[in-house]
């Protein structure tokens, strides 16, 4: 007499798990979405969060880019529900189809949020370098989808599955690249401002990391030829570190509520420990007036004005 072979555990048990993981990160990129069209602070414990959220890379066709995770979470929490919402008995061979064709749609997701947060974590690593915990609780919570939906049930057709991987990994890849092309590598005059062509030293980057640790912001505008020098000083890397506040409402990141808020006047403007600032500052001004103790070796200089 045969028995019948028991179902592995994790067979039963990843829909639910994979819908779990799936609902928390769309709470949190739900939550990110509302700090970035509020334009509030968001809760974390460091400032990198800030620092991502107001970066160019946080925002894809005008549109925040957590949206685009949030719309891809809830799809994984339907797409992991949908088979269980079904009646065994009475509905046995919808349930099956149901189940296949939702198991191939959870490893494609899975796939593309996996590759997508790792192209992100290299951004943040490398481009950005600065620290967000709700970005990297998001690529844990994508790539464990991503085992999931391989070992979470019997796969028939393994070649179908290989492909789709390779497909979708391609796809992924080449639209990731192309979105931030011209964040990575601006022309010499965007509609978001003139390329910066020096580059950073250590003490431009210690200073960066110090203004962001006191929350200084620097307001200005794309089409502003001070706003462009005072970058300058700090260089390419560095500058693109700053908690720069757009007040041209001809930017599609322009942030007119934060400008009309701190009362701004003219560009660029600095608001360091609730004091503002008009006028390019020289790096070693911009030291003194934040209390930064660090190395002040700076490499790059220029004329400003106050």
């Amino acid at each position: 007499m045969k028995h019948a072979r028991s179902t592995p555990w994790i067979h039963k048990w990843s829909r639910p798990i994979m819908a779990g993981i799936a609902t928390l990160g769309a709470a949190i990129t739900a939550y990110l979405t509302a700090v970035k069209f509020s334009q509030e602070t968001a809760v974390c414990p460091t400032s990198g969060c800030d620092v991502v959220l107001s970066s160019p890379y946080a925002t894809i066709f005008d549109l925040p880019l957590s949206l685009f995770g949030f719309l891809g979470y809830a799809s994984m929490t339907a797409f992991a529900v949908a088979p269980l919402l079904v009646n065994r008995a009475e509905q046995k061979k919808f349930r099956l189809k149901l189940e296949n064709w939702t198991g191939l749609l959870l490893f494609a997701g899975g796939t593309a949020m996996m590759l997508f947060s790792g192209y992100l974590m290299y951004l943040l690593a490398f481009e950005i370098q600065a620290d967000c915990i709700y970005c990297i609780a998001s690529a844990l919570f994508s790539t464990s989808l991503f085992f999931l939906s391989i070992i979470g049930r019997n796969w028939e057709d393994v070649g179908q599955l290989f492909l789709t991987g390779i497909l979708v990994g391609m796809l992924v890849l080449i639209t990731s690249v192309g979105l931030y092309t011209s964040v990575s590598n601006p022309g010499t005059a965007t509609a978001e401002g003139y390329a910066i062509t020096t580059s950073s030293g250590a003490s431009e980057t210690a200073l960066v990391k110090h203004l962001q640790k006191v929350k200084a912001k620097m307001y200005g505008s794309f089409t502003c030829e001070h706003c462009h020098n005072q970058k300058e000083l700090f260089g390419k890397e560095a500058a693109g570190k700053l908690n720069y506040i757009e007040c041209n409402s001809e930017s599609q990141n322009a942030r007119l509520d934060l400008c009309e808020a701190a009362k701004i006047e003219g560009f660029p403007s600095w608001e360091i420990n609730g004091k503002l600032y008009q006028g390019e500052k020289s790096l070693q001004e911009l030291a003194d007036l934040s209390g930064y103790q660090g190395d002040r070796n700076f490499q790059n200089t220029g004329s400003h004005e106050h």
